[in-house]
């Protein structure tokens, strides 16, 4: 075998491991990338299911007070107890109802009419009046319309009575209080008289400070509770925290696993710079005859590892959005959370990450090349 073929095969060998070190440097970054992007949309789409209630107290009766309700007393004893914050109690039910010939069971919320507005926002049409017969339905109820017939305009019949859409809520997503783009808005006065009702099952308390929810909640319970518990008070900033807090350390974890692979691409690095170290001994040994200093050959083989890091985190960065558009789009639903900044971090993370791990990896094969005796790396067969 000739010095050229001989030449050839090694470098042959060296590039087909450098391909192999790459590869595992790009599987790595897509894995950091595109879990922490999954845990990340996760976080986002609870954010977007769960409406802004941090600043929401909800009054509950006790259980096995008052029939679990309360009582317009009450509700009067709560607004005084939290001074000029807003308070708005409910009732709900849900009810068999009827447009036209079209038959479907929806959830009922009735709210007084002139609180309506404090808590809830109208898209289209006009907000109810205590006096009317009509009623609000939520955005996926008049989303689809076409199978139970409810639109701006729509007449509902509901027992032997009858309410007319007079608008359309804007979606306002899951919250701890009501889930009003499934329901149906009704006037508490018409409630009242439908179902023969005169108590509330619930108080929604909008503080409009939040710094002020604590001593709102102590004010609620101190009134309300001197002799015996007569109510639950629900503090939706604390539940809010333990959802994202919660998340967060699914977006970690998950990144964490992608972080595993990057460090197995880094050993597979780590050998590819040690056989190429020994593939080179004659050539170290030439470079350090003629006066090449240590530290310059050692930059030599960082220089080499950080190129392989960059090639595989560049190509790993462009595969990562591709992964992480498939994955918000197929395992959340919803591809708009990818182009989130907190979401496309993740991205530049994981190149940065894939970078560092591949420099790393080739600083104990640059450093063992630049302390190679010179005379002994000549002699090397």
């Amino acid at each position: 075998m000739t010095f050229f073929d001989l030449a050839r095969r090694n470098v042959t060998r060296h590039w087909l491991r450098s391909s192999l070190a790459v590869i595992g440097i790009v599987i790595g970054v897509i894995a950091i990338a595109s879990l922490g992007i999954m845990g990340n949309s996760i976080g986002l789409m609870f954010g977007d299911m769960v409406s802004d209630v941090g600043d929401t107290l909800i009054v509950s009766p006790a259980t096995g007070v008052g029939g679990g309700k309360l009582t317009e007393r009450q509700v009067d004893d709560i607004a005084r107890a939290v001074g000029s914050n807003v308070v708005i109690p409910f009732s709900s039910t849900a009810d068999r109802i009827f447009v036209g010939e079209k038959e479907s069971v929806a959830m009922i919320y009735a709210i007084p009419a002139g609180d309506i507005a404090g808590l809830l926002d109208v898209e289209s049409g006009a907000y109810l009046k205590e006096t009317g017969a009509g009623c609000l339905i939520g955005s996926e109820l008049a989303a689809n319309s076409r199978e139970n017939g409810l639109k701006l305009g729509a007449r509902v019949r509901m027992g032997d009575e009858t309410l007319r859409v007079v608008g359309v809520l804007k979606e306002r997503g899951m919250g701890f209080d009501i889930n009003p783009d499934y329901a149906i808005i009704v006037p508490y006065s018409w409630y009242s008289s439908h179902y023969d009702e005169d108590d509330y099952d619930q108080v929604i308390v909008k503080v409009r400070d939040v710094n002020d929810i604590d001593a709102v909640k102590e004010s609620i319970e101190q009134r309300m509770n001197r002799r015996e518990d007569v109510v639950n008070v629900m503090d939706t900033r604390g539940i809010l925290e333990s959802i994202f807090e919660a998340t967060g350390s699914i977006t970690v974890f998950l990144a964490g696993i992608g972080a595993i692979s990057l460090l197995v691409a880094g050993v597979s690095i780590l050998n590819v710079m040690l056989m190429s170290v020994t593939e080179r001994i004659k050539e170290i040994g030439v470079l350090r005859s003629i006066g090449t200093r240590r530290g310059e050959v050692m930059r030599m083989f960082i220089y080499e590892a950080l190129v392989l890091g960059l090639a595989g985190a560049v190509l790993g960065g462009v595969l990562s959005f591709c992964a992480g558009y498939l994955v918000t789009a197929i395992f959340v639903g919803n591809a708009d959370y990818l182009f989130d900044p907190t979401s496309l971090l993740y991205i530049v993370f994981g190149m940065a990450f894939g970078v560092i791990t591949s420099v790393a990896s080739g600083l104990y094969p640059a450093w063992k090349a630049a302390h190679l005796n010179p005379i002994q790396a000549l002699r090397h067969e």
